[in-house]
């Protein structure tokens, strides 16, 4: 498990980074390309690197089966975070031709995680519907990543032009593909698991019919959109947005049906899951006359203009942040605590993080995403927009404070050693195996 939580700490840390950039670019400190930069660290950075370590964690335990290559779940997280600090310095460098080796590299990476999984994944003599999306989410990752080194290419040595495709086109569908595709299909997956069992309720009635709906609208529909955005075509990518709205209402409502069920008590995991269900309410209704006028036009990249800040902070921002509040504490929990079950008294889960941070965090990423939003839809006010950044920024770091003591307070392993493993100096090796047999009960 020291894998999977070392993805979650080094995606901690592409978020504060991305976020720091996101404030120099604010007040213009932050030259050449740094809105790319910026995007590429949240969603490539934390996104995807969190999903990376929660599938090398989840799928071998939901599919019964054991993780093909630890030795790869670590070769992937090194390429991918050495491609991208690669990637992202050349942007702000404007190095366009080192955009080409390191996106290779962050290839390399995602293509050794795709191995990884698909491989723990081909044990399963079934799939279940996490299983299902998980494996398509797999396909998206190969997609996206080849769309990337394509545009790197393009832009130092134009190649597009002469296979009869434009790099606005071919960047609008690895746009698509990587939003929509990679890390929209794995949280629809995953909440399918976690929106069940952390509620403690079941798929039953109408859940499967609108499941069915969603699980073959969505991937067909982003394949669409995808194709008739890469080949410039209206009709299809019409078609294509339309299934994804769909597909995103079916899901909204088995999620709302789970919590209205739920049969435990309030976390802060379930809070932003309702903020999730809001935001993708609001994000399918708003989108749709946009994607049916005119799904190829850049302000409609993510749905309707200015849905941006809705979809990314509302639904997947919020759904990270919200289950990574039950799977770091979980992680350090069966570390430290698990043996000690029936020997003494052992926290729950949920007493390892501090409350008090978790309802701050959630009322400043909270008024700050419905700050941001409102700013995009309804009125563009400078202030406001300002005012919705920091609050955001502020709502993070009290969020990574909340996991960083997590793992201070409780974890048997230091910071340095969780993030460097066999890696860190010795002496930190040695005292954190101490620390870790003086705690073990006899």
């Amino acid at each position: 498990m020291t894998v999977p939580l070392r993805h979650f700490v080094v995606g901690l840390g592409f978020l504060i980074a991305g976020s720091l950039l996101g404030v120099g670019i604010a007040v213009d400190l932050i030259p050449g390309l740094g809105g790319l930069a910026h995007v590429h660290l949240l969603l490539a950075g934390w996104v995807c690197v969190t999903i990376m370590g929660a599938m090398t964690q989840f799928v071998p335990v939901w599919s019964g089966a054991s993780l093909h290559s630890r030795r790869l779940a670590n070769l992937q997280l090194g390429l991918v975070v050495a491609g991208l600090v690669g990637f992202v310095t050349a942007f702000v460098l404007v190095e366009l031709i080192w955009l080409v080796v390191f996106g290779t590299v962050m290839l390399c990476g995602f293509w050794v995680f795709v191995y990884n999984i698909a491989k723990t994944l081909a044990t399963s003599e079934t799939l279940d519907v996490t299983e299902r999306h998980f494996s398509t989410a797999l396909a998206f990752f190969v997609v996206l990543t080849l769309l990337g080194v394509l545009l790197a290419i393009d832009l130092t040595s134009p190649v597009l032009s002469g296979i009869g495709l434009t790099h606005t086109g071919v960047r609008n569908a690895h746009v698509t593909i990587a939003v929509f595709g990679a890390v929209v299909t794995t949280i629809y997956g995953a909440l399918y698991q976690l929106g069940t069992m952390f509620t403690q309720t079941e798929l039953r009635g109408i859940d499967h019919r609108f499941g069915s709906l969603e699980e073959i609208g969505h991937p067909v529909g982003v394949i669409m959109l995808a194709t008739g955005r890469l080949l410039e075509t209206a009709p299809i990518a019409k078609i294509g947005g339309a299934l994804v709205i769909v597909a995103a209402g079916s899901f909204a409502v088995v999620l709302t049906r789970k919590l209205y069920e739920m049969q435990v008590k309030r976390t802060p995991m379930h809070t932003r899951y309702a903020v999730v269900v809001l935001a993708l309410w609001l994000w399918a209704i708003v989108s749709v006359p946009a994607w049916v006028s005119a799904p190829l036009a850049q302000a409609h990249l993510f749905g309707a203009a200015g849905s941006v800040h809705l979809l990314v902070l509302g639904v997947i921002g919020f759904v990270v942040l919200g289950t990574l509040y039950h799977i770091i504490p979980f992680v350090i929990w069966v570390h430290r605590y698990s043996d000690r079950l029936g020997f003494e008294d052992v926290p729950m889960i949920d007493d390892l993080y501090d409350d008090r941070l978790a309802a701050i965090d959630a009322i400043l990423l909270f008024t700050g995403t419905v700050l941001l939003v409102g700013t995009d839809l309804v009125y563009q006010r400078p202030a406001a927009t300002a005012a919705g950044g920091a609050l955001i920024s502020l709502g993070i770091l009290v969020f990574t404070t909340n996991m960083v003591l997590v793992l201070r307070r409780h974890s048997p392993h230091s910071l340095d050693r969780i993030v460097l493993g066999s890696l860190t100096p010795r002496g930190s090796n040695e005292r954190a195996d101490e620390s870790v047999g003086e705690e073990r009960p006899p």
